[in-house]
């Protein structure tokens, strides 16, 4: 009962602690900002990937500074700019993404002026000709006088200063503060501005600021559709252009009570509308007025045509006709460049045309405030559901219940992005999922596991842990009782150790073997092998028990050539530090064993013993007599079907009344060269005339082995053994057996 208690006491409080996020209580950062991960990543996984033909983009880039000089560009070009974008390329609106606020000294008219009032006042000639080119050296009011003429949308900045400072003038407000008597709402607040010249502004159509408010962690991820200044409330660049596009309605909020962000009290702003001849245009909007910007896509997701190209009358014929257009910039030095979830240098321009494609297509997502409660309700759901319904169940059953569960909350949240345009937080109920999860699963293995870490704490003392963990998922199934299995047998032991040890000192020598040891051991449990035991210099290993393993003998088959491969990285690090040079021996062999928990009332080992193992220890004696590195028993290399095998003899070992052939593996069958199959060839020839008595052909293959391979132990061996035969013969009959006498 404390067990239960302990586990529902801290899941109710992690459950709690979650609520109170969701709720809109507090804010936990971590949470924002996972969810604006996750929200990215459903953005991107959801991009339209399309162009959207009604927006286009007259863009001020590198090429059109490169050709008509840096910014800004004189007013009379731009004058000349807007002239081309609707009398020649027939465009319906334009937004200028750009501020205007300073006046235009570039055509020097200023400089004249201080003249005619200065040192030239007198010079009535040169007044007239003043008076005449000052309707063409007057750039600002060529400007102004365009933006009469067509359709424009001009843009201003607003900012948070420690002062407050205005720089140029606003537009008349879109809704006054009487509008808005009565509610009690909290926009974006702004206490300073950049705006363009009087003159401009009054000529304009309308004005939107062209500023965002990206989230904490730099991201822009949605623009504030109307701001406060000063008690009025004026649109954002793109939400004035739509209103321009439709008829110039003016906005209104549609409230619905409830708490925001903000804290208690505040009317929850649900949408901004706007009515047009076909009905009222929604837009949905967060509890501040602000939407999230409907991305298409990488920059690119609309058409883009030069300012240069533009004026020069080079751009396609009908680029702009009955589109909107926005003019803005991707040169990096304007430095209108913005931290987007598609792209992190993404253009600003292009956020803009992203609000007008989606607002005019209805494409907006959405988090309306009634969100907070299905967001809360689905966390005590789930969280219920995970505390007191899945510790029911066994744990491979919970884990499946908690990827259903994980699953349907994910499939159900990406189907309301979707299809719903809505954005459900995801973070607070994966984060609960995850958590409860974790703690009804660490509470099974802490106090429901007791009897598998009972077998872990036994098993660990004789076998590697990687075994013990796959043992304790079935603790019934072992103990240590001795039993009969075929099992695979290792001895492995360097050559010459003797004399390698007397001429190193103790603490060398013990360094040098603990580092080869390692290197050993690491082989051997990588590929299931039971560590047995360390002998001097040798080491044992045994393939099949505790665990029982179908593939012993391909296990033991890798670690021996893993070993030997392993021992030449060994041996290259010990070259620098002046270590001799390793070499050693690997006997393998399967038969039937006695395995168990072996030795005496003070000290038992978890061991094989039996004729099998003896055989093994015997076999890697004999391979500096045959000059190999790895030497298998008849037994093994019959089931060693997958590797090639070199039959070097059949001898007969001491304490063995049998004969036994003994094998050398040379390459996995699926990668034996050609030229080594033909050398195995020649070689087993040359093997059979061997016994057969056949001293001279055997002689004459053995030689041409050795010449092909001259440094081969095995072949002057036989050499020298046909040559004393022949002198010799041995009685008949004869079976070809070697003896050994230890």
């Amino acid at each position: 009962m404390k067990q239960q208690f302990a586990r529902y006491t801290i899941g109710l409080i992690a459950l709690a602690v979650l609520l109170g996020h969701a709720g809109r209580f507090y804010e936990i950062d971590l949470l924002t900002r996972l969810d604006a991960i996750i929200y990215d990543t459903k953005l991107r996984l959801t991009l339209p990937h399309d162009v959207d033909e009604r927006v286009v983009i007259v863009n001020i880039d590198e090429k059109s500074l490169a050709e008509l000089g840096r910014w800004p560009w004189s007013r009379d070009r731009l004058a000349d700019l807007l002239t081309k974008v609707f009398e020649r390329y027939g465009a319906v609106l334009l937004g200028m993404d750009v501020v205007f606020a300073e006046a235009d000294e570039s055509s020097g008219l200023r400089v004249l002026e201080e003249l005619a009032h200065g040192p030239l006042h007198s010079d009535k000639q040169f007044a007239s000709t003043l008076a005449d080119l000052r309707p063409e050296l007057d750039f600002d009011r060529r400007f102004a006088q365009a933006i009469r003429r067509y359709p424009v949308i001009l843009a201003f900045n607003f900012a948070n200063t420690g002062k407050g400072s205005a720089t140029g003038v606003l537009p008349p407000p879109q809704l006054a503060a009487d509008v808005l008597r009565g509610h009690n709402v909290r926009l974006t607040n702004w206490n300073s501005f950049s705006g363009n010249r009087p003159e401009f502004q009054r000529a304009a159509l309308g004005a939107g600021y062209n500023n965002g408010l990206p989230d904490i962690d730099g991201v822009s991820r949605r623009v504030p559709l109307v701001a406060e200044h000063e008690g009025k409330y004026y649109p954002a660049l793109s939400l004035a252009m739509v209103a321009a596009a439709i008829g110039n309605p003016r906005p209104r909020l549609v409230f619905q009570a409830g708490s925001g962000l903000s804290g208690a009290g505040y009317e929850a702003i649900e949408a901004i509308e706007m009515d047009t001849s076909r009905g009222t245009l929604s837009i949905p909007v967060d509890n501040d007025a602000s939407a999230l910007i409907p991305y298409r896509g990488a920059q690119g997701s609309f058409r883009y045509y030069s300012a240069a190209d533009v004026l020069a009358e080079r751009a396609p014929e009908g680029a702009l006709r009955g589109k909107i257009v926005i003019l803005g910039t991707t040169a990096q030095g304007l430095l209108d460049l913005r931290s987007t979830p598609v792209d992190e240098a993404y253009p600003g321009v292009e956020i803009h045309a992203n609000l007008v494609s989606g607002i005019l297509a209805g494409r907006l997502k959405s988090s309306p405030s009634y969100l907070v409660g299905a967001e809360v309700t689905l966390i005590v759901l789930v969280g219920l559901a995970m505390l007191f319904w899945l510790p029911n169940y066994s744990p491979l059953t919970a884990t499946l219940g908690f990827a259903a569960l994980l699953a349907i909350v994910v499939e159900m949240n990406v189907a309301l992005w979707e299809y719903a345009n809505l954005v459900l937080p995801l973070a607070s109920v994966l984060l609960l999922t995850v958590l409860l999860y974790g703690l009804n699963m660490s509470f099974g293995y802490f106090f429901e596991s007791h009897a598998k870490r009972r077998l872990a704490v036994l098993f660990g003392q004789y076998v590697p842990p990687e075994l013990v963990k796959e043992m304790s998922q079935n603790p019934d199934q072992y103990d240590m009782e001795g039993r009969s299995a075929e099992l695979t047998v290792l001895f492995a032991d360097i050559r010459g150790f003797t004399a390698i040890s007397e001429t190193l000192s103790p603490q060398i020598l013990a360094r040098m073997m603990n580092e080869y040891f390692s290197a050993m051991t690491a082989v051997i449990r990588e590929n299931r092998g039971t560590l047995d035991k360390y002998v001097g210099d040798a080491i044992m290993a045994f393939w099949g028990a505790p665990v029982v393993d179908p593939l012993h003998v391909h296990h033991a088959l890798v670690t021996a050539l893993e070993m030997q491969r392993k021992l030449a990285e060994v041996n290259a690090d010990f070259k620098p530090r002046g270590l001799p040079k390793l070499a050693i021996g690997i006997g393998i062999n399967t038969g039937v064993m006695t395995v168990g928990d072996m030795g005496s009332r003070e000290r038992k080992a978890y061991t094989v013993l039996g004729d099998a193992v003896n055989l093994g220890n015997r076999l890697e004696a004999l391979t500096a007599y045959y000059g190999v590195g790895i030497i298998l028993g008849e037994a093994t290399q019959m089931l060693a079907s997958d590797i090639v095998c070199r039959e070097l003899d059949r001898v007969r070992v001491k304490g063995r009344v049998g004969s036994v052939a003994i094998y050398e593996p040379v390459a996995w069958a699926q990668d034996i060269a050609d030229a080594d199959r033909a050398e195995l060839a020649l070689w087993h020839e040359a093997l059979a005339q061997y016994r057969e008595r056949n001293w001279s052909a055997a002689e004459a293959n053995l030689e041409q082995l050795a010449a092909r391979t001259p440094d081969r132990r095995l072949y002057s061996l036989y050499l020298e053994r046909v040559r004393k035969l022949r002198e010799q013969p041995p009685p008949l009959p004869w079976d070809g057996v070697w003896q050994f006498a230890r």
